[in-house]
């Protein structure tokens, strides 16, 4: 991190603004004004908005990673923007697989989540990762200009892409045709309605993600792993909600809840990420894969 601050170093206030701003919440000058209030003992604003930015110097994978194929595919998404790309990455010289959609958060496919989608192909997947920025040029390069691109387009017409993606992937010569997602934030929020409105899928694992409308709680048939951040206040405070509507439903899901930990606590390129629970709930996501994937699930 800059000037070698850890984590640990940065008041949690200055978390809740960097949530705010990269959320849409405030502007990039309200966030630099904001965290005035936390430049102390040694630590200045420019310090400051240094450490919270991503880093995507370091990746737990490379673009050419050995042992996986990687292209960018096009597929038709008659419902939402027509024509949309994605990263597909596969184990090299492989048999039919399951496939896993991976949903990026709010800035389109940025560095961080092809590296996830690479980290899934060499777990044993398929991985598909759509960028929704495609038709506005793709992912230009920054998050902030990212951010700014993804708000030009709606959620309604960016679930249909994604939703897309699933079935270009299950009819894939690639894949056993069992499909399963996973994605993050925004992504967490596709994921989530992703579930309750793809009845064929294998299973979904948002991440700290919004909910879908409670009435559709009862749609839900997919088996469902959610993953929340213990300090995320602005998703968890759905979450009551949405839950006391799959319970009524009578519906199975698994939910996990990392205390002290910050949303996009799995997100290895900002300080908000927290090894312990990223970890934990990379092996608990791998295994749900693991049994409802198999072609015996």
């Amino acid at each position: 991190m800059a000037d070698g601050i850890r984590p640990a170093d940065i008041p949690q206030g200055a978390f809740d603004l960097y949530d705010r701003y990269c959320h849409g919440d405030m502007s990039r000058r309200a966030f630099f004004e904001g965290l005035r209030k936390y430049a102390v003992g040694g630590l200045s604003v420019s310090t400051l908005a240094a450490c919270m930015m991503p880093d995507y110097s370091a990746q737990q994978t490379a673009e050419d990673e050995d042992g996986l194929v990687s292209e960018m595919l096009v597929y038709a998404s008659p419902e939402g923007a027509g024509e949309m790309q994605g990263l597909f990455v596969r184990p090299a010289g492989a048999d039919k697989l399951p496939g896993v959609v991976v949903v990026h958060e709010n800035r389109g496919l940025n560095p961080h989540i092809r590296d996830v989608a690479r980290r899934v192909a060499k777990a044993g997947y398929v991985a598909f990762a759509p960028d929704a920025l495609y038709p506005l040029g793709g992912y230009p390069g920054t998050d902030d200009e990212g951010r700014t691109l993804q708000s030009q387009r709606t959620g309604p017409s960016m679930l249909a892409d994604f939703s897309a993606a699933a079935e270009f992937l299950k009819d894939h010569a690639a894949t056993t045709g069992k499909i399963g997602t996973t994605g993050f934030c925004f992504g967490g929020w596709v994921t989530n309605q992703m579930a309750v409105n793809l009845p064929w899928l294998g299973c979904s694992v948002p991440f700290y993600g919004g909910w879908p409308p409670v009435e559709d709680a009862a749609k839900l048939q997919v088996p469902l792993q959610i993953h929340l951040a213990g300090l995320d206040e602005r998703v968890n405070a759905g979450w009551p909600a949405y839950q006391a509507a799959l319970d009524a439903a009578g519906k199975d899901y698994e939910v996990y809840v990392y205390e002290g930990a910050n949303h996009g606590f799995h997100n290895d390129t900002t300080p908000r990420f927290d090894p312990a629970a990223a970890g934990l709930a990379w092996s608990r996501t791998l295994s749900f894969f693991g049994t409802h994937l198999a072609e015996h699930g």
